[in-house]
């Protein structure tokens, strides 16, 4: 599993210094919403905020392609981390007011670029045959991050909720900014990239954003690769949704203790790594199924979630174990299908693309689930049951539209 030695230099060097990203992101994620909450907003405007967030995500996925070709995917990567990340966990950090977030929320949106530009530098000088491989032990990763997220709830038991955000917003900006620039030395430009860096040279912005017009077309007129695109911007949806409210839920709703709200992330990861081992010898031939069977098991614990149940811990821990064995048996695969979908050739442009598309659909998911919120709580994690069946059919016809063709080689 561990066989980091088949990689190359560039997956190894962005692997290497993810943990220093996904371990504060797991401490301070799981109480982001609840932090607004406490600094006195409202669920509407957290819904407005996370939803200028998305519509800043927008513009900034509309140009990562054109920045990502110009600045090479090292630039791309090093200064929009650290416009998007640093100064953004800083703002969070010293937050005073909505005014805060707002500012903050437009400085974080420009993390689609570097989302990018990731992107490019793990897959490009990456074989297809290797990149299921990536993209699980990147999930692995971020499992090891989510063991981490009870520190922290030690924080906020120990400080309160504010204080303890603070701390662990702090905490993320020394973090991360070490991993930008460590993962700057460990990566060396693809070639590729240095290619497009020499084509796009004298190419201005306008220019290069009307070459998208042609990109948009030739992904228009490929279904399969719109129906494998569908289900990747509604899995992407439901995470957003998810993320946003599920930890506001728990509190607000259900009052489960602020404290114990951490220990789900570290259960969803434990699960994670049992289903990895689990899945490991899976074959080519049954990714289709395992999808399947990964859509519907998250399904039904969202399902649970909104479902009046006796003992509301079990089915708490019951819904947790099953989103999180849903995720491993999709996540992998979904990303290494999307991923030897497109061609290396206009991998940032068509990820731009892609990336736009997913963020139209989901930008107004903060509105829509801040108003569905206020009606009834449980509404937005009805949406979400009704995101993964939309996904299974789209999976279905995917299946039937390629024939025996699998994901992993679409």
């Amino acid at each position: 599993m561990f066989g980091f030695s088949r990689l190359p230099q560039n997956a190894r060097g962005c692997l290497l210094y993810e943990p220093l990203f996904l371990i504060p992101y797991s401490m301070f994620s799981t109480y982001a919403t609840i932090y607004m909450f406490e600094m006195g907003m409202s669920e509407t405007a957290i819904g407005w905020v996370t939803t200028l967030t998305l519509l800043v995500q927008v513009f900034s996925s509309f140009i990562s392609g054109y920045l990502t070709d110009r600045l090479g995917r090292k630039g791309a990567l090093l200064y929009f981390d650290l416009l998007s990340w640093t100064v953004g966990t800083l703002l969070w950090a010293v937050s005073q007011n909505i005014w805060f977030f707002i500012a903050a929320a437009v400085v974080n949106g420009f993390q689609r670029v570097p989302h990018t530009a990731f992107y490019c530098l793990l897959v490009e000088d990456t074989e297809s045959k290797d990149r299921t491989f990536v993209f699980s032990i990147l999930q692995f990763v971020a499992m090891l991050g989510g063991l981490f997220a009870p520190l922290g709830g030690l924080l906020v038991a120990q400080y309160g909720l504010v204080p303890g955000m603070r701390v662990m917003y702090v905490l993320a900006c020394v973090c991360m900014t070490i991993q930008f620039v460590g993962r700057h030395f460990a990566t060396r430009e693809t070639q590729i990239g240095m290619r497009k860096m020499a084509e796009t040279r004298s190419v201005s912005l306008m220019a290069g954003l009307r070459e998208y017009k042609g990109v948009f077309r030739s992904m228009a007129g490929n279904k399969p690769l719109m129906m494998i695109f569908g289900v990747y911007i509604l899995f992407q949806f439901q995470l957003t949704m998810k993320g946003t409210y599920l930890s506001l839920y728990l509190v607000d709703d259900l009052k489960l203790d602020s404290g114990l709200v951490s220990i789900f992330p570290a259960v969803t990861s434990m699960i994670m790594l049992l289903s990895m081992w689990l899945l490991r010898r899976q074959s080519d031939q049954g990714l289709h199924t395992v999808m399947l069977w990964g859509f519907f098991i998250s399904l039904v614990s969202n399902l649970i979630l909104i479902l009046p149940l006796p003992g509301m811990m079990f089915w708490l821990i019951l819904s947790t174990v099953l989103a999180a064995a849903g995720t491993m048996m999709t996540y992998p695969y979904l990303e290494a299908a999307v991923a030897n979908a497109i061609d290396d050739e206009n991998r940032a442009s068509i990820f731009a693309m892609l990336s736009v598309l997913i963020l139209l659909v989901v930008s107004p998911s903060g509105i829509i689930g801040g108003g569905a919120y206020r009606l009834d709580p449980s509404l937005p994690f009805l949406l979400i049951v009704l995101s993964f069946a939309a996904s299974m059919a789209l999976l279905v016809l995917y299946k039937r539209s390629v024939g025996r063709e699998e994901p992993s080689s679409a």
